[in-house]
């Protein structure tokens, strides 16, 4: 089990600003982006200076798919179905820990 210290990015403005111009992120920090409803999912990284792993979530909490972003580009990464959640964290954070795609998030935010 490991505790992430995650900032909710749930309104609009806060999903588009994101991690934006972060110079630095510690170890288990991220954010993660939740959505009113399942949704199809693409994540970028314009003006986001820190190499990026974002895991797409769905509803259940079980993580759909991973991928590695660049720093400061518009790729776009993608969920690979409709998600409630992406969770960004540093790069590799996933793999370090050995959270794959079918992993359980547990403890994630709910929408009011």
């Amino acid at each position: 089990m490991y505790v992430i210290q995650a900032e909710v990015a749930a309104q609009e403005a806060e999903r588009q600003q994101g991690l934006m111009f972060r110079e630095k992120m510690g170890p288990n920090e991220g954010m993660i982006f939740l959505f009113d409803a399942p949704a199809g999912v693409c994540m970028w990284m314009k003006n986001t200076l820190l190499p990026l792993s974002v895991a797409f979530i769905d509803e259940n909490g079980i993580i759909v798919n991973i991928e590695d972003m660049k720093p400061q580009t518009t790729d776009s990464h993608c969920a690979r179905k409709p998600v409630r959640y992406a969770l960004e964290m540093n790069q590799e954070w996933f793999k370090r820990k050995n959270i794959k795609p079918g992993s359980v998030i547990g403890g994630l935010p709910r929408t009011k």
